[in-house]
């Protein structure tokens, strides 16, 4: 049997607040808002999504628990590759986001950067060298 492509993933964050975090991803880092409801006075799920990345967003009255706070080898909770991480972290930057590890060549091979969401998640922005 042929395999199938598979076209994107996406991650299942628990947040505290959808709507803030929506606001974040959305003003921060450019994506755009692709679903939040179920209704406009009950915003408990959201999608947003920038070229083929996609993050899912849900509130389900427990805190978040990013990797790194459960492991120390374990930092990303996504990796995001892009062509141009130079470029997206300029763009970034004139937003004022603040990057928990700037743009760098790794140890192991990659030039990205870190920054962390209105959550704590930690999310790549990279690529292999």
């Amino acid at each position: 049997m042929a395999k199938r492509d598979i076209s994107s993933v996406m991650p299942f964050f628990i947040v505290r607040n959808v709507s803030a975090a929506l606001a974040f991803y959305r003003n921060q880092l450019g994506f755009e808002i692709q679903y939040q409801g179920p209704a406009d006075d009950d915003v408990f799920f959201g999608i947003v999504g920038r070229g083929g990345a996609s993050v899912m967003l849900k509130s389900v009255g427990v805190g978040p628990l990013p990797n790194s706070k459960r492991h120390r080898d374990a930092r990303w909770d996504a990796y995001f590759h892009v062509a141009d991480p130079d470029a997206l972290a300029k763009e970034f930057s004139s937003r004022d986001v603040e990057f928990s590890r700037p743009l760098m060549d790794t140890h192991d091979g990659l030039r990205g950067f870190e920054l962390e969401d209105a959550d704590g998640y930690v999310l790549f922005f990279g690529r292999p060298r």
